[in-house]
């Protein structure tokens, strides 16, 4: 009983998502990605709008800004709903810059880019709220 214990505990603990920050307009908020002095730092190691960081290069797998990248940083809203990755892949299926796809699509309700949906503006947690606190970017589970 007490190794089926310890080895639960050590398989769930071993691997974490990096909290990058929120995908928000809020220019003021200190984990906005808007916020350049916040998330959105280009100094910052983390920061999606880093060009030479792990989740801001146009060279990383885990880039926001790679057009090719498949393992783009994952938005989700504040009741832990997924709401797509945050990349510039318009080819990837659940890529917010997918035109067609569930999380791009302007007529999808799970989009960010649905003004009716989950684009709302005056819904607090949507990214194009410049007053709400937007989605939560969670990068690459690390090992």
């Amino acid at each position: 009983m007490a190794l089926s214990i310890t080895l639960l505990v050590l398989m769930t603990s071993g691997a974490t998502a990096q909290y990058l920050g929120n995908y928000s307009a809020n220019p003021y908020a200190p984990d906005s990605t808007a916020n350049a002095y916040g998330a959105g730092s280009p100094h910052h190691p983390n920061s999606i709008s880093n060009p030479h960081g792990r989740y801001g290069s146009v060279h990383s797998n885990n880039s926001a800004n790679n057009p090719y990248a498949t393992d783009a940083p994952k938005l989700y809203d504040s009741e832990g709903n997924y709401r797509g990755r945050l990349s510039s892949n318009p080819y990837d299926p659940d890529s917010i810059s997918n035109p067609y796809g569930r999380y791009g699509s302007r007529f999808s309700p799970d989009s960010v880019n649905n003004p009716y949906g989950a684009g709302n503006p005056y819904a607090p947690d949507s990214a194009t709220n410049l007053y709400g606190q937007g989605l939560s970017i969670q990068g690459v589970e690390d090992d």
